[in-house]
């Protein structure tokens, strides 16, 4: 019998490519959404589906309750795995897969999109220009280097060490945290060590968060953090934006404590109209495209795929997060 798939994630929908020939030449049948949804519109399509290829869906316990016992695997599109309740399929049974190694090199590149960004006042006075404030005369804002200056990174996990490699070639220095810190990298990209966050938030110009979500990192940039670190820090994020107090990032904003926030996520997405970052001053941020290159779509898509597919049939070369193949 056929496959019947969920398909959600836009970023694979909407660019072409090989991944879009992999996915016709299957003998299954594709229902499409425009995620990511919520826990309610997901319970509204669950039920009847052998296979998830999803985003940054809600996949709760109600939802994999609903789900079976049809449902045989979620096969994650991206690495994040913070929207899927994984402990609860894993009682179920349930494969979590997903694509890890596939997004790094373009998150980084963003990442300096940000930081160049707001050092430079390029968003904001292109903006002007565009909106033709030029006229009367060129505003010409003042920015500044980033050479020299120290980059602090949270989680040098595969996207932290493209942020460093980077850094460096821009002549900054660098120091990172990370429970799992890896000296051989450190020592031949010249990024010193530091034995705990706090110590990295005291002595960065610029922190980059390239951490997981989690009851450990929810809400660990705050006030009290934020109070401790130097006076105009940068802070970027394109990690998860719950990782940050958006109201302390916000108070901090308004106040010059921080110097910017240059953001690919937000505690929620989209954002309403009303929220407090969307118009805060030396604010950059994206709607969740990191990773949405046509490059990495592709390298992400393929692998979520071939994930699901080699699953079914029974080939050894399947990704699982949950350790259960």
């Amino acid at each position: 019998m056929s496959k019947r798939i969920l398909l959600t994630t836009t970023s694979f929908q909407d660019t072409p490519g090989t991944h879009q020939d992999l996915l016709n030449s299957q003998d299954w049948e594709i229902v499409r959404a425009r995620g990511p949804l919520s826990e309610a519109e997901m319970l509204e399509l669950a039920g009847e589906f052998d296979a998830f290829l999803c985003g940054d869906d809600a996949i709760t316990p109600a939802v994999i309750d609903k789900s079976l016992p049809r449902l045989q695997t979620i096969s994650k599109y991206g690495i994040g795995l913070d929207k899927i309740d994984v402990d609860y399929a894993t009682e179920k049974k349930i494969p979590v897969l997903f694509t890890p190694g596939v997004n790094h090199t373009t998150v980084a590149e963003h990442t300096f999109g940000l930081l160049l960004g707001i050092t430079k006042k390029i968003q904001a006075n292109a903006v002007d220009v565009q909106n033709a404030k030029w006229v009367g005369g060129w505003k010409k804002p003042v920015g500044n280097e980033i050479m020299g200056k120290t980059i602090g990174i949270l989680g040098l996990g595969r996207i932290g060490k493209e942020v460093a490699i980077r850094a460096r070639a821009f002549g900054m220095d660098v120091i990172a945290f990370d429970p799992y810190f890896d000296q051989d990298f450190a020592s031949a990209n010249q990024v010193k060590q530091c034995q705990s966050m706090d110590e990295v938030l005291h002595n960065s110009d610029v922190v980059s968060l390239h951490c997981f979500l989690n009851e450990e990192t929810e809400n660990m940039i705050n006030a009290d953090k934020i109070a401790e670190m130097r006076d105009g820090v940068i802070i970027l994020n394109c990690a998860r934006g719950e990782i940050v107090n958006t109201n302390d990032i916000c108070s901090a904003l308004n106040s010059g404590k921080l110097g910017g926030y240059g953001a690919d996520v937000l505690d929620t997405e989209p954002p309403a109209p009303d929220h407090p970052l969307i118009g805060a001053p030396n604010c950059i941020i994206t709607s969740h495209i990191g990773s949405r290159t046509h490059e990495s779509v592709q390298r992400q898509a393929n692998r979520c795929l071939n994930n699901a597919i080699n699953y079914f049939s029974g080939d050894s070369d399947v990704l699982c997060a949950n350790n259960l193949l």
